[in-house]
C-alpha cells in the first residue's frame, strides 16, 4: 500500500501560518462549529468584503489589547468584539494596530460579544502570534466547513488536532555543524538546529571543547537584529553576547545559544511597532501589552533541549533573567551557578534596564 502523501498536522499549522501571513483565511473547526479566520495585518479590502458576504464578522483582540481599547473581556484572556456593518478595514487595523492610540483614543462604542465559545477565536489569535503578526484576527461562522475548505482550497484545522501541537515544543533535529575560528577561540563550532515546525532555526556555538560531564558556562541569547547587528543603543542585547562569548574565550570552554526569538518572542516588526511606541512615552512591558502581546513571549525549553541534545546535563547560567533559571530546571537541567552579566548601559536604556529589574525581576 503506497504511504499518504498527505501533509501531517504540524505540517499543516506551518502552512496555515503562511496562509495568515498572505492574508489567506484558513477554516478553523472545533465544539460543533467552525469559522473562517484571517489576520488582520494581513487582510484586504476585497477579501473583508467576501468575509461579509458569508455572515457577521467577529474581531478577535487579545485581553492585553482589548484592555487598552476599554473593551469588555468576557473570555478571559480575549475579546469578541461585534464589526459593525459600516466597519473598514482601517477601523479594524486601528483596532489591532496601536500606533495611532493617542491621536485617535476613541475608538467606540466597543461591543463585546458574551454568549457562545470562544474556542475558534483563541486559536486563530495563536496563530496569529506564532505566524509574527499582531494578534488579532476576524473570524466569520460557516455552515460546511469541509465543503468550504475544499472548494476554496483553504487550510483546515480542527481545534482537537492543534490544540496539543500549540503548546508542544516542537522536536528538533541538528542540521549541520561546522569550525568557526571566531575573535573569541580559534576553536568554535557552530551547529544549526531546525524545529520540524518549519519555524525558525536556531544556532549552538561551542567555545573551545566544552566538558560534558562537568556545568558548562552557558548563554541563551535571543536574537536581537537591533542590538546584536546594528549596535542599537536602546538595549543592552549586543554587549551581553560580546561579552559572553569574550568569557566563554577567557575561561577557554562554553556554549552560546543564538535563539531565534526575536523581540522577547514576537518578531521583529513588532518590536520595532513596540520602539515606535516607547518614544509616544511607554515602556516596553507597557509597548507590549499595548500591542496585545504578553511581557515576554519566548519559550526558553529550546535552549534546554538544545543543550541536552549536545551532551549538556549541568550549567553555568550567564543570565540576570530569572525565568531562564526557572525554565532551565523546571526542563531537567541543573543551573549550578547563576553568573551575571551586566554590561552595556547607556543613556539611552536606563530606563529599558529599570523597566526589566522592575516589572520583569531581573537580577542585580
Amino acid at each position: 500500500m503506497t504511504a499518504s502523501l498527505a501533509p501531517s498536522i504540524v505540517e499543516r499549522l506551518a502552512r496555515a501560518r503562511g496562509d495568515l501571513r498572505m492574508g489567506v483565511p484558513v477554516v478553523l473547526m472545533g465544539g460543533g462549529e467552525a469559522a473562517l479566520a484571517v489576520a488582520v495585518e494581513a487582510l484586504d479590502a476585497q477579501r473583508l468584503a467576501a468575509l461579509r458576504a458569508m455572515g457577521s464578522p467577529v474581531l478577535a483582540l487579545t485581553g492585553r489589547r482589548a484592555e487598552t481599547l476599554k473593551a469588555r473581556v468576557y473570555d478571559g484572556d480575549l475579546a469578541r468584539i461585534a464589526v459593525p456593518a459600516a466597519a473598514d478595514l482601517a477601523w479594524l487595523r486601528a483596532l489591532a494596530d496601536p500606533k495611532d492610540d493617542l491621536r485617535h483614543p476613541m475608538k467606540g462604542p466597543l461591543q463585546s460579544l458574551r454568549e457562545g465559545g470562544a474556542d475558534l477565536h483563541r486559536a486563530a489569535i495563536a496563530l496569529a502570534k506564532t505566524a509574527h503578526l499582531l494578534p488579532a484576527a476576524v473570524l466569520v461562522r460557516v455552515p460546511d466547513a469541509l465543503v468550504l475548505a475544499a472548494s476554496q482550497s483553504l487550510t483546515l484545522l480542527a481545534l482537537s488536532e492543534i490544540g496539543p501541537e500549540l503548546g508542544r515544543l516542537s522536536p528538533m533535529t541538528e542540521v549541520v555543524s561546522a569550525r568557526l575560528p571566531m575573535v573569541a577561540s580559534a576553536a568554535g563550532r557552530v551547529h544549526v538546529f531546525r524545529p520540524e515546525d518549519g519555524a525558525e532555526e536556531h544556532f549552538a556555538i561551542e567555545i573551545g571543547r566544552p566538558d560534558r560531564s562537568l556545568a558548562v558556562l552557558a548563554r541563551l541569547h535571543s536574537a536581537c537584529f537591533t542590538g546584536d547587528v546594528l549596535g542599537s543603543l536602546k538595549c543592552d542585547c549586543g554587549p551581553q553576547l560580546h561579552a559572553a562569548l569574550a568569557q566563554m574565550g577567557a575561561e577557554g570552554a562554553g556554549v552560546l545559544l543564538y535563539l531565534n526569538q526575536e523581540g522577547r518572542g514576537i518578531g521583529l516588526a513588532n518590536k520595532l511597532r513596540a520602539y515606535a511606541l516607547q518614544d509616544q512615552g511607554f515602556d516596553t512591558v507597557e509597548a507590549n501589552h499595548r500591542l496585545g502581546f504578553e511581557d515576554d513571549e519566548r519559550d526558553f525549553r529550546i535552549g534546554a533541549d538544545i543543550l541536552r541534545r549536545l551532551g549538556f546535563s549541568s550549567v553555568r547560567l550567564l543570565t540576570n533573567n530569572p525565568r531562564k533559571i526557572a525554565m532551565m530546571t523546571g526542563c531537567g537541567l541543573d543551573v549550578m551557578e547563576r553568573v551575571p552579566l551586566h554590561v552595556g548601559q547607556t543613556p539611552q536604556n536606563e530606563g529599558y534596564l529599570a523597566t526589566k529589574a522592575l516589572k520583569s525581576g531581573h537580577l542585580p
